[in-house]
């Protein structure tokens, strides 16, 4: 795969990680086993409770915050040992946790934001699954305000490493047209003891 960005950071986009009927199978699996929760994030000095659904997944109950929420993470359902074990051999990487977006349509998103959180191993790649509605996806440079934007297909992988939290930020914009549901799977590399 090649590196999608120009500087700071690697971005890799593989398309078709999960043909049509897999994404399919595996987006209802998720939406009909998952417990689903709204996420309550801290905007602006008030905590709001979203649209979106979320549910954070991972080893031996590792919590992780972000946005003023702090979630522990749910033991591995089968379905998302089967994904993950997927993405770590197509990434090369071993991931101890992921959280799980439910965009129900087009009208929720993401703003921008960088996942930087100290909880992370700094500089470990992020592995982020698309099944459902193809979304653009937009990355801004911190520096530069260079943009580029991608569209996350229904069975995609998107790979980001090395220092590309510390240089880009990204978002999920809203699109009233979409009337389709997607699953985002983020799978995390978090960190086991605490940062020095």
């Amino acid at each position: 795969m090649q590196n999608l960005l120009p500087r700071d950071g690697e971005l890799y986009y593989q398309p078709s990680a999960w043909n049509i009927e897999e994404a399919q199978h595996w987006q209802q699996e998720l939406i009909h086993t998952i417990p689903w929760q709204h996420d309550v994030v801290k905007m602006y000095g008030k905590l709001i409770t979203t649209r979106r659904e979320v549910a954070w997944f991972g080893d031996s109950a590792l919590s992780y915050t972000y946005s003023g929420s702090t979630k522990i993470a749910l033991p591995w359902t089968p379905a998302l040992k089967l994904i993950k074990e997927k993405v770590e051999r197509l990434s090369g990487t071993s991931f101890n946790t992921c959280l799980i977006n439910r965009y129900h349509h087009g009208g929720e998103g993401m703003s921008w934001h960088s996942d930087d959180e100290p909880e992370l191993e700094p500089r470990s790649t992020i592995a982020s699954v698309s099944f459902g509605a193809a979304r653009k996806f937009e990355f801004k440079h911190k520096h530069t305000s260079q943009t580029l934007d991608l569209l996350l297909e229904n069975g995609s992988l998107l790979l980001m490493k090395g220092v590309i939290q510390e240089f880009w930020k990204h978002q999920l914009p809203v699109s009233s047209r979409i009337k389709e549901e997607r699953l985002n799977l983020t799978f995390r590399v978090r960190r086991t003891t605490a940062p020095e």
